[in-house]
């Protein structure tokens, strides 16, 4: 069946194409026709007409019922004409002349349909084609789409011999996939699931940061189930005339339903089910709101047990409406995650499958460089290792190709072509090692695993990669000032070296500042101010009117307090840094040093320099 009807499509579009083409040429003769017809013809006076007569410049003369026309004896394609005049002699005068003449009457019909019924047809035969092309299957067969089949639904049909994902190709969301296999199962035999009256949830929400593969999932469920697949945008129901989003809901699930059992996937859920009421001068009966109430009312209409299974991804759920989310809707939430390390080593080991990938490459290792990735991340972290590998003509990819990989995604590009001057560079290599000294010298910092003054990104003259051990989900009061410690390392060595301070550090006090009034406003780790929340996270909807509107429930004391506090943390955590480096003075300076000459010190490199930091009593001066 699905054959032949795809048969039959390619067969109506290609009727499709030759009727537009030919009306197209229609069209195109009839534009350009009075123009030819025009360039023929030239307009002369009675008397000038009559004198050429004489002359003998005529071959022939057509006696029109208001004109004369005279086809010239030199030129075939050429004919004069003139307005007739009632003239009793004018046989005579052709017969004299011995020129062919005659009359055409009054036009007869060819005249008339040339003039004005020839275009009429045309025009009839384009709104024929239109609305053929309207209404023969939704307008999706034909080259250009239909003005009634605005209407359908824009969902991207997989029928179950086309999705070839399966749950083998989704790796690092093991808890997902194992909520998800219920579904799979409910597909494959829904009799296992209705034997005791019950059924699956309506609608099957998963949650997620972008990149995690919400609709890797989606799909791998219709792969191991062999059902169709629609899949849709949420931004695909709104169009700009009013009534087009609600029809399309409705013709969506009139055809999930048709196919029984299958899959319907929402993906960008917040586009179509962003909370109705939160702009005012809409007055509430947007285009939006229609569709989103349609949706509403079809979810609610459908019945689970005829095997049609609702999924829905977002990556925004507190902006969704709560109507969406009640029970009996999208009342399942399933948690797609960024991946932990032992996720991230299976989604590597999924993505190394197809590429040629040196033996000696460590998946645990690449995983550890990479905290925070998400499984998008990751695919393009070895792409963008296979690119940097095919660059210099490798055989295969190796660790290194990883690393540069790794520092071109966190650091950006480098900018070799960024000359800097000899005073920038010293400034911009002791800034650098004064973070590295810092984080190496205090306990439970992340480990330094590179230093660089080689520029990259937009504005970035030098970097400093550390990653953590492993996967960390809390941090305490005392790791997050020694962070700030950390961050300000950099201007407390421009500060103790040169007496001077430089633009360099303003990503770092823009970072410090962010982390302090995190620490004085939500984690309550402020003394003064005591184990109360100040700031509350901005409603994604409501912007920066929010921030506004929760300040202005704080007193004008409470704000000064709050100001007080913060830069109490930076200003103590620039000490910190500062009586760091002036213990290690000598070492800063040498390490500085080191670090022109070769553009780049990894890890190992400054383990080397920095033998004493193994010892933990040093820090007895600066605690």
């Amino acid at each position: 069946m699905t054959e032949k009807s795809n048969k039959e499509n390619k067969s109506t579009a290609k009727q499709d194409i030759i009727a537009w083409l030919i009306i197209a040429a229609f069209w195109i003769s009839l534009l350009f026709w009075p123009v030819m017809h025009m360039a023929r013809y030239e307009t002369l006076s009675y008397n000038d007409f009559m004198n050429d007569l004489a002359k003998g410049k005529f071959s022939e003369v057509v006696i029109h019922e208001n004109e004369l026309e005279g086809k010239s004896a030199q030129d075939k394609f050429k004919i004069f004409k003139t307005n007739k005049i009632d003239d009793p002699d004018l046989v005579k005068v052709l017969t004299k002349a011995n020129v062919k003449f005659s009359s055409s009457g009054k036009g007869g019909f060819w005249s008339s349909f040339g003039t004005l019924l020839l275009p009429s047809l045309l025009f009839f035969l384009f709104w024929i084609m239109m609305l053929r092309n309207a209404t023969a299957a939704g307008g999706a067969g034909g080259p250009l789409p239909g003005v009634m089949s605005i209407e359908k639904s824009k969902a991207k049909v997989y029928m179950e011999d086309k999705v070839k994902v399966s749950f083998k190709d989704v790796a690092g969301v093991d808890e997902a996939k194992d909520e998800l296999k219920e579904v799979v199962g409910f597909l494959k035999q829904p009799e296992s699931f209705t034997r005791l009256g019950g059924h699956l949830p309506k609608g099957i929400l998963l949650v997620g940061p972008p990149g995690t593969g919400k609709t890797l999932l989606a799909r791998a469920v219709a792969g191991e189930a062999c059902v169709p697949f629609f899949s849709i945008s949420g931004s695909e129901f709104v169009e700009m005339f009013v009534g087009v989003g609600a029809a399309r809901v409705r013709d969506l699930f009139s055809e999930a339903q048709k196919n029984a059992p299958c899959i319907v996937f929402i993906d960008e859920l917040d586009a179509l089910g962003r909370a109705r009421g939160i702009n005012p001068v809409m007055g509430g009966h947007d285009e939006k709101e229609q569709t989103l109430n349609q949706l509403l009312v079809e979810m609610d209409g459908f019945d689970p047990r005829q095997g049609v299974v609702l999924l829905a991804a977002t990556n925004r759920p507190e902006i969704l409406d709560q109507a969406l989310l009640r029970a009996g809707r999208f009342d399942r939430h399933i948690l797609v995650d960024r991946p932990d390390k032992a996720g991230r080593i299976q989604i590597l080991q999924v993505h190394f499958k197809d590429k040629v990938i040196d033996p000696s490459v460590c998946p645990e290792h690449v995983a550890g460089m990479t905290p925070g990735f998400t499984g998008a991340d990751l695919a393009n972290l070895v792409n963008e290792a296979v690119i940097i590998a095919t660059r210099r003509s490798a055989e295969s990819v190796t660790e290194a190709d990883f690393t540069q990989a790794v520092e071109r995604i966190v650091a950006g590009l480098e900018k070799k072509s960024r000359i800097l001057s000899a005073e920038e560079r010293n400034i911009v290599a002791h800034h650098e090692m004064g973070h590295a000294l810092v984080a190496m010298a205090l306990p439970g910092a992340d480990p330094v695993q590179k230093i660089s003054i080689i520029p990259r990104g937009i504005g970035a003259l030098g970097y400093t990669m550390q990653r953590p051990t492993e996967d960390r989900y809390l941090a305490s009061k005392h790791e997050l000032e020694n962070k700030l410690a950390v961050l300000l390392g950099g201007r407390a060595a421009e500060s103790l070296l040169f007496n001077e301070l430089s633009t360099g550090a303003a990503d770092d006090l823009v970072k410090a500042t962010d982390i302090a009034r995190n620490m004085v406003t939500r984690y309550g780790m402020s003394e003064v101010l005591g184990a109360v929340t100040y700031d509350s996270e901005a409603s994604p909807f409501l912007g920066a009117g929010a921030e506004h509107h929760q300040r202005a429930q704080l007193s004008e004391e409470t704000l000064k307090e709050i100001d007080y506090e913060i830069k109490e943390l930076v200003r103590d955590a620039e000490k910190k840094a500062t009586a760091i480096l002036e213990k290690y003075k000598a070492t800063l300076v040498a390490g500085a040093e080191l670090l022109l000459i070769n553009e780049t010190l990894t890890k190992d490199e400054l383990d080397q320099l920095f033998p004493k930091q193994k010892d933990a009593n040093h820090l007895k001066l600066i605690s």
